[in-house]
Parts: structure tokens; C-alpha cells; sequence
């Protein structure tokens, strides 16, 4: 009988390759099976964040998105062409590992924060050997990016998507302390005027590809531009009890 192999989703940090664990790194050089996300006709975040980390010989697995930005979250054909695409992905990873074979999947930040590889895992768990690699969040290489504490003493951290309609958006900001706005891009406009509404947006700092080599931090109220990146995360600090 032919071994089972397993399935490592492995967290690769907030970018900078120095930020990865010493386990991450180990499964990267040893794996024989590397798969990772990508958009059509890009080479992908993950699988840049490894470049020179993996064996000459490894099989790559791109994985490419149906859509992405093409139809809004809320549409039912989003939700519809993903579970396709998932429930595809994880009978390609499952035949894999049931030949015998250990597969690495490349996760951007840690795999259990708002990550694609929660819905490979939950498809995955229950059929074949997953084990997951933790990692550090890009929302914390964003923090440490503007070189100030994100909570003190007591305060209460709010983490929300840019996704998440206006008024939402400006309730969650009007009752929390602290605040980490993520999935930017193309809700930037709609997440300045939420932060206007909630009476943060003086507070806050925005911070592009955080730790990476392009990283930028600049207080949201200087920004000139009408739109940001993709990797692009709103910091509000808290101000809470301190010695």
C-alpha cells in the first residue's frame, strides 16, 4: 500500500522572506510539491515571497483564481465560481496526497486569518493528513511599520475588510479603540469616507506592502492618490491605559 502523504499550509509572513519561521523555511527547501494562489497572468504574491527558497526540481502547482475583482463579493456568481474552484483544487491536492505525495501550499501572512487556504483546509481535513504552519500577519508587519504600539493597556482591537458596506464600516470604527481596516483596493473610497463618519480618519495611517521592499507609510489625510494597492492596510492606533 502506497503511504499517504500530507498537505502543509504553510504561513510565509507579511512579506519580508527574514520574517518566515524556521519551519516554514525547512518545508520550503524540502518540498518536492509546492502549490500556491495566484491571479491569471501573474506569477503571484506567495510565490514571489519564495523566490530562491525552493528546490530546483519542485513541481509548482499554480492555482489561478475564476475571478477576483472582476464581480463584486456580494454577487451570488462569486460565491458560486470559488466553490467551484476550490472543490477542483482540493481533489487535484487529494489525489496528489493519496499517491503518496506531501504538498506545501504557499499562504501570504498566516493561513487562518482571512487567508484562501481556510477553504482548501476545510475541504481537506477531514479526507487527508493537513497540518498548518503559523505565521505572522501582514496586519502586524503593518503596525510595527509605523513604528508605533497598535494597543495599549485595555484597548479594544477592531480588525474589519474594506468589503463590508459604508455604514458597517463606520459603526464598527465609531466603538472600538484600535482599528486594522484590510482588503483595501478597490474600497478605498468608501473606507476613507467611513473612517470620516466614524472620526478616525485623522488618526489614521495607511501602509503599502508592508515589509516588503516597495513598503510605503504615510498618514491617510496626506494621501494625494484617489485609490491604493491591493496590499494595503489602514492602522488606527489606540490610546489606551498605560503605567
Amino acid at each position: 500500500m502506497t503511504k499517504t502523504g500530507t498537505i502543509y499550509g504553510v504561513g510565509l509572513g507579511p512579506g519580508d522572506p527574514d520574517l518566515m519561521s524556521v519551519r516554514a523555511h525547512r518545508l520550503l527547501g524540502a518540498a518536492n510539491h509546492v502549490a500556491f494562489f495566484r491571479k491569471a497572468g501573474r506569477k503571484g504574491q506567495a510565490r514571489q515571497i519564495v523566490d530562491g527558497l525552493l528546490a530546483q526540481d519542485a513541481v509548482e502547482i499554480p492555482m489561478e483564481y475564476p475571478v477576483t475583482t472582476e464581480i463584486p463579493v456580494h454577487d451570488p456568481r462569486y460565491n458560486v465560481l470559488l466553490s467551484a474552484f476550490y472543490e477542483e483544487v482540493t481533489q487535484h491536492l487529494i489525489a496528489l496526497v493519496q499517491s503518496g505525495q506531501d504538498v506545501v501550499v504557499l499562504c501570504e501572512g498566516d493561513p487562518f486569518f482571512y487567508g484562501s487556504f481556510m477553504h482548501l483546509y476545510a475541504r481537506l481535513r477531514d479526507v487527508v493528513p493537513v497540518e498548518v504552519v503559523p505565521a505572522i500577519t501582514g496586519m502586524s508587519g503593518a503596525w510595527t511599520a509605523t513604528e508605533t504600539p497598535i494597543t495599549w493597556g485595555d484597548d479594544v482591537l477592531t480588525v474589519l475588510m474594506g468589503t463590508l458596506p459604508q455604514d458597517k464600516l463606520v459603526d464598527h470604527i465609531k466603538r472600538t479603540d484600535a482599528l486594522v481596516i484590510m482588503k483595501i483596493g478597490s474600497n478605498y473610497q468608501k473606507v476613507v469616507a467611513a473612517l470620516k463618519d466614524g472620526g478616525k480618519f485623522d488618526d489614521a495611517w495607511l501602509v503599502q506592502f508592508a515589509t516588503m521592499g516597495k513598503q510605503t507609510v504615510t498618514k491617510l489625510s496626506d494621501m494625494t492618490d484617489s485609490g491604493t494597492p491591493y496590499f494595503s492596510i489602514i492602522i488606527v492606533h489606540g490610546q489606551g491605559r498605560r503605567p
